[in-house]
């Protein structure tokens, strides 16, 4: 079965096409960063108008690369939220036109679901039961997945996002959008260890992070510590990346011995930053858990993870109405 996935959730618009749920067939993603990295972080009115001009194309190209046209689509699926609204309509809009007429069945997608599936995509996929954690400029959350198209959720951020936090303290501190990837590089160059930040919520008993007073510490530093050199502004970076390296690692590690887990995955775009996968590999091996998390081209958003989650929901008849509608927020 191939499955037409699309997704416009924020400042990427992408489109897929992927055969029986695992193998990807093609991936084309246009990205709006360079738009938006003026102005330090994502502009929804901007994003939608974006969304507008290349859906088409870039639908288009993914037909392309696949080998196939709209004859060969058995299904169609759309991310339906949790995203900006403007940005969504537009991606799920034009799925809905195209199932309607194509007379082809449509899931509407939940966004974070669709990165859990985003580790289906790999050769080797993590074995239920596993612990996954979706991270991202958006959200910061800890997955139970007991089965596919089976997400218990355990913990969530009770303020700003991990990315979130790493784009606010990148901009604090005149680094470039998206923070996570400037932050990375500047922290290769510091020593972690050379100012001690604090741990927000290690010692709770749950799942739940809190990054804001991480940011504030760090904001605090820069304000008694301005006109610092290169060398300083790499202890800060090295600081600030450890410090959440070491909560989001204690959190899943907790999680997956709790529920005897032996694999963890993280998915979404801060799944990018190979320190923290490999800082935590390394700790989860001490406890015999293996850790998974997919290439690059699959850690932001992108539709062939959507196309994924389509297929499941296609396979169980959870199909969507055409008068269904995007939302904001996180349906769990």
């Amino acid at each position: 079965m191939l499955i037409l996935g699309i997704e416009s959730s924020c400042d990427e618009t992408a489109a897929a096409v992927v055969e029986d749920g695992v193998h990807i067939r093609s991936s084309v993603v246009s990205s709006q960063v360079s738009t938006h990295a003026i102005y330090g972080g994502v502009v929804p009115e901007l994003a939608s108008r974006m969304h507008l001009e290349v859906i088409g194309p870039v639908v288009d190209q993914a037909l392309f690369q696949a080998g196939i046209g709209l004859n060969d689509i058995d299904g169609v699926a759309a991310t339906q939220g949790p995203g900006l609204i403007g940005a969504l309509l537009v991606g799920f809009s034009y799925a809905k036109a195209l199932a309607w007429a194509r007379h082809l069945p449509l899931a509407g997608v939940n966004h974070l679901e669709a990165h859990i599936c985003s580790l289906q995509l790999l050769d080797c996929p993590p074995q239920f039961p596993f612990i996954c954690l979706v991270v991202s400029g958006g959200h910061t959350n800890i997955y139970y997945v007991n089965e596919p198209g089976a997400f218990t959720l355990m913990g969530q951020t009770r303020d700003d996002a991990a990315g979130e936090a790493f784009d606010k303290v990148a901009k604090m501190m005149g680094l470039s959008y998206p923070g996570g990837p400037a932050i990375e590089a500047l922290a290769k160059k510091g020593d972690p260890k050379k100012i001690k930040f604090p741990r927000s919520m290690l010692g709770k008993d749950n799942f739940d992070f809190s990054f804001s007073g991480l940011k504030s510490a760090v904001a605090r530093h820069l304000h008694e510590n301005s006109g610092m050199n290169d060398d300083q502004s790499a202890h800060v970076a090295a600081g600030f990346q450890l410090a959440v390296i070491d909560v989001l690692s204690a959190k899943l590690i907790a999680a997956a011995r709790k529920k005897n887990c032996v694999c963890i995955g993280i998915a979404g775009g801060v799944s990018a930053n190979r320190t923290f996968v490999e800082n935590l590999a390394q700790r989860a091996e001490r406890h015999r858990i293996n850790v998974f998390s997919p290439p690059l081209s699959l850690c932001g958003d992108n539709a062939a993870m959507v196309a994924a989650r389509g297929w499941e929901m296609i396979r169980d008849n959870q199909i969507c109405r055409l008068d269904g509608d995007v939302y904001s927020r996180v349906k769990f």
